[in-house]
């Protein structure tokens, strides 16, 4: 069988010790909250040869490569339409999966981000999530309050998952090696229907909080804050770094009763 060329402007980076492979799979708990999982970016299909021995689950792939998409029609004729050819950025959830699902992946370091914030907007479909990641990115999700990692991703994700950094992946084990570590996290939902505010505020108050990270609250939500309601306010003197996702729930809370 052919292989896969690895393409930069994917960034494509093949994992090729089958040992992380199977850990990667392995960390997925599979949990009786979903019976479907969907592996992102499989490339030429090293996780997916663990997860389709995984029978009591049905396996769907998704990938954006034509030439990984044909590679992988062949190894795996018996996924039929559960081989999707696709951006997974693009796809549509509620039509694909009739249910909740679980998420893995090899995911590409130039856009982790944005597959963090998709997942984010299907919080009510996806239980579980195992992902490789740029370790600083990694990082980031699992970071605690406090620390200069701590950031917008981080207090989103921990929003709704518990976020668990498990472990790191040297460059040495990809073709072609990328030029920075990786690492594992995992994301388990948490009982979190909604928070208990103003969801969309509650998106500004981050965002403007950590966007000017170096001010005090009060100064990088003064577009955001009545100053002469909420001059009292012991949160405001404080950095965004220094506020838990209860925290954030609070002051947005303040502020939606003061305006």
């Amino acid at each position: 069988m052919s292989f896969v060329k690895a393409k930069k402007h994917l960034g494509q980076h093949f994992l090729t010790d089958k040992n992380i492979a199977e850990k990667i799979v392995n960390s997925l708990r599979f949990t009786d909250q979903y019976k479907q999982v969907l592996e992102v970016g499989p490339g030429m299909g090293i996780l997916s040869d663990y997860l389709l021995q995984k029978k009591v689950y049905q396996t769907h792939l998704i990938d954006i490569d034509a030439e990984s998409f044909n590679f992988l029609q062949k190894k795996y004729p018996q996924l039929g339409d559960r081989l999707l050819h696709g951006d997974f950025l693009e796809l549509d959830f509620k039509k694909i999966f009739p249910g909740k699902l679980g998420i893995i992946g090899n995911f590409p370091y130039n856009i982790s981000s944005q597959i963090l914030f998709k997942i984010l907007e299907h919080r009510d479909q996806v239980i579980e999530v195992v992902g490789m990641f740029q370790k600083e990115v990694a990082q980031r999700c699992a970071e605690k309050l406090g620390s200069k990692e701590y950031g917008i991703l981080s207090v989103f994700l921990q929003a709704y998952y518990q976020v668990e950094y498990l472990f790191t992946v040297k460059a040495s084990v990809f073709n072609p090696p990328p030029k920075v570590l990786s690492a594992v996290i995992r994301l388990t939902r948490n009982d979190v229907e909604q928070l208990d505010c103003d969801e969309k505020l509650f998106c500004q108050v981050v965002k403007a909080g950590f966007n000017q990270r170096r001010k005090t609250l009060r100064n990088a939500l003064s577009a955001l804050i009545n100053r002469e309601t909420l001059k009292d306010e012991p949160m405001l003197e404080l950095r965004a770094e220094r506020l838990s996702v209860a925290d954030f729930v609070k002051l947005t809370n303040l502020i939606s009763a003061s305006k």
